[in-house]
């Protein structure tokens, strides 16, 4: 990975964050809807008493969403512009380095996703019921 052009790095790294910040919103919001969907209200409870930061993040979803957000809009900037960054001319390393841009693609790709379904659970279906 020392091989790889600084954008190329700063855009994995950006991306692996970009991930654990919108799994956040997924514990915050989404795991507690679906398990009282699921009538798993007695396993909410019982994982509320044995992780209690679950209550302040969700309580703090607004904090939570919006660093998630801009953890994804800087994640997003790098990946466009890592899209630029040269490659080295050694067929190994050139190798690496697109698979590196495109793992990096699909990391920030799924963190999207997970993001996603987050706001849906948090701010979107609450308004439909």
């Amino acid at each position: 990975m020392n091989a790889l052009h600084p954008e190329l790095r700063g855009s994995l790294w950006s991306a692996l964050l970009s991930i654990f910040t919108s799994s956040s919103t997924l514990i915050c919001c989404a795991l507690p809807a679906l398990l009282v969907t699921l009538g798993a209200g007695a396993t909410l409870a019982g994982l509320v008493s044995a992780v209690p930061q679950l209550v302040w993040l969700s309580a703090h979803k607004g904090l939570v969403f919006g660093m998630a957000g801009l953890m994804l809009a800087v994640a997003g900037a790098l990946q466009h512009r890592a899209r630029f960054a040269p490659c080295p001319a050694d067929p190994r390393l050139a190798a690496a380095c697109t698979r590196t841009r495109r793992i990096s693609l699909g990391v920030y790709l799924l963190s999207l996703a997970i993001y996603a379904v987050g706001v849906l659970f948090a701010f979107v279906l609450p308004r439909l019921a």
